[in-house]
């Protein structure tokens, strides 16, 4: 177990975008000794997603947009099938999903549902990502989402039976982390 951790230095590499820092700290280690590390840590905010269902249908909608991140990791396009998500900015967690369900998909829903929150790349990114589920009707469709034009997002909402999403896991269709456990979730609570 560590304990008494210090930070000793934490430096500003970049806030080009968001904020990389390296950090210093010393902590102790279970012999009593004392070590020091440097690592870096991004922090870009936290988030929020949400995988939008129709039980009746047993369809889910997803996104499909340009990440590079992905693109200069080997994915040939850029483009990525994911759960609609964002940045909490200074909103708490729903009212950030609410706003980027609508922005993205199009969809005003009514109810969400929290079901479980988690650290997405603790080795190097700040981030916690708060999961949601929502259910979907085509009456709550009040625009054609696809982003908003000022942050430059290009969006493609796609709506897809839970059967062709979860084979789309399997044939490498869908690498997306969140939208794995997403999906993974509305099987395994038989919810589609």
């Amino acid at each position: 177990m560590i304990d008494n951790i210090k930070i000793l230095d934490s430096q500003i590499l970049s806030d080009n975008w968001y904020v990389l820092r390296k950090i210093t700290y010393e902590y102790s280690k279970p012999d009593g000794t004392k070590s020091v590390q440097s690592r870096e840590a991004y922090d870009r905010g936290n988030g929020a997603t949400i995988l939008l269902y129709n039980k009746e249908k047993k369809k889910v909608i997803l996104t499909r947009q340009f990440r590079l991140p992905t693109f200069v990791n080997g994915n040939k396009t850029g483009m990525l099938i994911e759960a609609c998500a964002g940045l909490l900015d200074q909103d708490n967690a729903e009212d950030c999903i609410r706003r980027e369900t609508e922005e993205e998909t199009g969809y005003k829903i009514r109810e969400v549902r929290k079901i479980f929150e988690a650290y997405m790349s603790p080795g190097s990114v700040t981030e916690i990502l708060y999961f949601f589920i929502a259910e979907y009707a085509k009456e709550m469709k009040v625009t054609d989402g696809g982003g908003v034009e000022h942050e430059e997002e290009n969006i493609e909402v796609l709506e897809l039976d839970i059967s062709q999403a979860m084979k789309m896991i399997e044939t490498g269709e869908i690498k997306d982390g969140k939208t794995i456990m997403l999906l993974q979730y509305l099987k395994l609570n038989n919810i589609l």
